[in-house]
């Protein structure tokens, strides 16, 4: 079988561009809408062509790739120019961006996990609610 053709399957060629680690985690990605091909949903039987322009949404951001070649072997990272043109606008990045940065600034009090001082006055009152029963 030849390493390049005309057309290759849109789960295959996600996984062999490097744009998903497995070839199960890009089918599943595709079945749960998270891939378009020109604006359309696909599942991961279908045929990617040269010229398509794939849109992969990872949340919070949507990566838009062009397609060189259709390969459904993986390649090193190195060869990638030749087989994608990354088409992402620049909005995109920008976006990440601003999440990245804001990620844990915004964190409410009392959510995630309990500092230490939190930690002690929960023992505190634990304690205490267990002595007042042994009282009785």
């Amino acid at each position: 079988m030849d390493k390049e053709t005309k057309e290759a399957r849109i789960d295959k060629w996600l996984w062999a561009a490097r744009i998903f680690k497995t070839r199960s985690l890009a089918a599943d990605a595709c079945k749960n809408g998270r891939v378009t091909i020109d604006g359309a949903n696909t599942k991961p039987s279908r045929m990617v062509k040269v010229g398509d322009t794939v849109s992969v949404r990872k949340s919070p951001v949507t990566y838009s790739f062009k397609v060189l070649k259709a390969i459904e072997m993986r390649v090193g990272a190195k060869l990638l120019p030749e087989i994608y043109e990354n088409v992402t606008p620049q909005s995109q990045y920008e976006l990440l961006e601003m999440i990245r940065i804001s990620g844990f600034v915004d964190r409410a009090r009392g959510t995630g996990r309990p500092t230490k001082k939190d930690r002690r006055d929960l023992d505190a009152f634990w304690n205490e609610e267990n002595d007042m029963e042994m009282d009785f």
